[in-house]
């Protein structure tokens, strides 16, 4: 049960960002947050990672939604054995739908973070994806009685 209220609510606040983004930000301006350090900076990411691969948007949705699925059998399959493995999981499969849910709302993933030490701009989702993947990636290195 905690596994689906993770994602809901990654997913749901992902959501919610997004859509402060589009009603308080124009398109392609940057709003600074924290002088010479961290903007909102609105954009249209037709692309996957730092704008790779543009305008491959049905192939995007079929892929990610057969990832998600297949993270959700993994979440399934180590519900009882490994509490953090299947929040990392969510993390992922959380992030994965929020953006999923901008690919088949929009054709494109709305992304707004951005800081000055790292040029892509990226959103919420993004960085539950990437945290659950590091601690996930931690997990497997350091312990060796996980056997997917």
């Amino acid at each position: 049960m905690y596994t689906v209220l993770t994602i809901a609510i990654i997913a749901i606040l992902d959501q919610f960002f997004k859509s402060l983004i589009i009603k308080k930000v124009m398109l392609y301006t940057g709003v600074e947050i924290i002088k010479d350090f961290f903007y909102i900076t609105h954009i249209e990411n037709h692309g996957i990672a730092f704008g790779l691969f543009k305008n491959r948007n049905t192939f995007f949705v079929i892929t990610t939604s057969i990832v998600i699925f297949f993270l959700l059998y993994l979440t399934y399959r180590f519900y009882n054995r490994n509490i953090l493995l299947t929040y990392c999981l969510s993390f992922i499969v959380g992030g994965a739908l929020g953006n999923l849910i901008d690919r088949i709302k929009y054709g494109y993933v709305i992304d707004y973070l951005q800081f000055t030490f790292f040029p892509p701009i990226f959103n919420f989702a993004d960085a539950t994806i990437v945290c659950g993947a590091i601690v996930l990636s931690l997990l497997l290195f350091f312990d060796k009685n996980i056997v997917i």
